[in-house]
């Protein structure tokens, strides 16, 4: 397989103001828009026209500029200060770091407590993030093996992603990425983005069907879109 093309940095005019953008074209079958911290990505397939490309930007013209603005105007999260006692969410439910000096750097969970061992406290946070990765796995792995049967497909790969502003994905080859930080999140949003991510088992793409079948895997998907939207300003930043 060829490498893939760099991305394209572009510009578009929008009203009266000027909005740079990242083109990246692949295998993709549709036009997809993106906003994070690094501004707006356009994926597109190898083929599209440019035109239709920016065409479709201004057809949304509206939200790229609200969702520009939102990220200009949000205020960066502070890095979480670890110390015994801190308090984080593990599944949406209150977990305590209790911290010991004693000992090779480990952890355990107990009932609603993370025991730390770290024996030099500036690896407290790097202990800490091994020890929810390691939580994160065992959890998504219990999801995908509860829901791949329902949708009547295999158990897929799972590997853990790090990304900061993606939460899942799908590969070509049937492999399922899932942020390890959704362990934050309460399980029915984890449920939400498994079964998001399994549903491109079956359709490689946002099509309305693909969301029937997210919406047969998880009725209320759109609310808990929605309040993984709203909880993913609030998680803790390690």
């Amino acid at each position: 397989m060829p490498p893939a093309a760099p991305d394209a940095v572009r510009s578009i005019l929008i009203g009266n103001q000027t909005v740079a953008y990242r083109l990246r074209r692949s295998q993709r079958r549709t036009i997809g828009l993106t906003i994070d911290h690094r501004g707006l990505r356009v994926g597109a397939p190898t083929r599209a026209k440019l035109g239709d490309i920016e065409a479709l930007i201004q057809q949304h013209s509206q939200w790229v500029l609200d969702k520009l603005s939102d990220w200009r105007d949000r205020p960066a999260a502070e890095p979480l200060e670890i110390t015994d006692g801190t308090i984080i969410p593990l599944l949406g439910e209150p977990l305590t770091i209790a911290i010991s000096s004693v000992g090779r750097s480990r952890w355990q969970f107990g009932p609603r407590t993370l025991y730390l061992q770290a024996g030099n406290p500036s690896d407290v946070r790097q202990v800490l993030e091994k020890a929810l990765r390691d939580k994160a796995r065992v959890i998504f792995a219990e999801r995908l093996a509860l829901h791949a049967p329902r949708l009547g497909v295999a158990i897929p790969p799972l590997r853990l992603s790090s990304a900061r502003t993606r939460w899942g994905s799908c590969s070509h080859h049937g492999g399922i990425s899932l942020n390890w930080r959704l362990v934050f999140m309460p399980l029915p949003v984890v449920d939400y983005v498994v079964c998001h991510e399994l549903a491109h088992l079956k359709e490689m793409n946002h099509s309305p069907r693909f969301w029937s079948v997210v919406e047969q895997l998880c009725p209320d998907w759109r609310a808990k879109r929605l309040e993984l939207r709203q909880l993913a300003r609030q998680i803790p930043r390690l």
